[in-house]
């Protein structure tokens, strides 16, 4: 199979930003991108999707560094007295029943380690951003007037499909620089038992997560994931989300021209949002295991205004 794949050029790659363009599609003022895709009936067809009432994270647990700022305290006033800065924790107090605890947190989503969502103004291309609108909306005080995680504030509810190449392929997991084509979906579709349709997020499984399990996180910037030739395929099939147990794009990507063409493609020409560095290891065993590679997705990323992203916990029931 692999020898009769015809690769697309530099060229082709580079045409994708007009070839796969959704800019206009759902309107000059839309900054949902694909996920226009999810319409009512998808979701009620997602709903359907549940029948064992089973569901898993697909979300790595994030580490909290040993310096964050924790406290706790037996009352509410005494953080709101004198001094309090300066009081050991925890401060306890006589009169009253009842503390908590409470943690200041700094974090960096974007990256090869935490699972978070991408937002459509996270990338830009020539200057451009998703639907045409330049990159001078993003400002380095206030954050992006345009295609930020607020549009997708009430959530990203659809069917998931997982497509668990790494299983496909007889591996453990991909190795780095192994890069995933469209045969390989069409492969996991007809063994699993399953089509990928309009509006469905499409999890892609390459055994990474497999590996950061036993190894821990791999360092360097050569992974396993979606090779360019999948961009047709995704648009085509109207997928409303993608994910990863990588992020996303195989590095090298064998294109000079574009350091991450996955990315820059979907971001900015398709508005195809995407889910980075999932943990797909207990949704696969769990499809395994009940012969079901479909399930309802849910991701709720944090309103932060103006971000061009979320950290987030994908849940997937099936």
């Amino acid at each position: 199979m692999t020898a009769e794949r015809t690769m697309p050029t530099q060229d082709d790659v580079l045409g994708y930003f007009d070839t796969l363009s959704n800019w206009g599609r759902w309107g000059d003022d839309d900054e949902r991108g694909t996920l226009n895709h999810i319409t009512d009936d998808v979701r009620l067809a997602a709903a359907r999707a549940v029948r064992h009432g089973r569901s898993v994270s697909c979300a790595w647990e994030v580490a909290v560094p040993e310096e964050m700022e924790r406290s706790t305290t037996a009352c509410p006033c005494a953080a709101d007295m004198p001094g309090a800065e300066n009081m050991p924790s925890p401060t306890f107090r006589n009169d009253r029943h009842w503390g908590f605890s409470s943690e200041r947190l700094g974090l960096t989503f974007h990256g090869n380690t935490v699972t978070h969502l991408d937002s459509p103004c996270h990338i830009f291309w020539d200057g451009a951003m998703y639907n045409g609108r330049s990159h001078e909306l993003v400002d380095a005080a206030t954050g992006s007037a345009w295609a930020s995680v607020t549009a997708a504030a009430n959530g990203i509810v659809t069917r998931g499909v997982l497509l668990d190449v790494a299983r496909v392929r007889d591996v453990p997991w991909l190795e780095p620089g192994e890069g995933v084509f469209p045969d390989d979906l069409e492969e996991a579709e007809r063994r699993q038992g399953v089509r990928v349709r309009s509006g469905d997020a499409v999890l892609l499984r390459t055994g990474y997560g497999r590996h950061r399990h036993e190894n821990g996180p791999a360092g360097g910037f050569t992974q396993a994931g979606w090779h360019a030739s999948c961009l047709p395929w995704l648009h085509e099939r109207e997928v409303a989300l993608i994910g990863a147990d990588s992020p996303q794009d195989v590095q090298p990507s064998g294109y000079k021209g574009v350091l991450m063409p996955v990315h820059a493609v979907s971001l900015v020409a398709m508005g195809l949002w995407m889910l980075d560095n999932c943990d797909l290891e207990a949704c696969a065993s769990t499809a395994a295991e009940l012969g079901q590679w479909d399930f309802q997705l849910a991701v709720a990323p944090v309103r932060f205004a103006g971000t061009s992203g979320s950290p987030v916990n994908p849940i997937a029931t099936f």
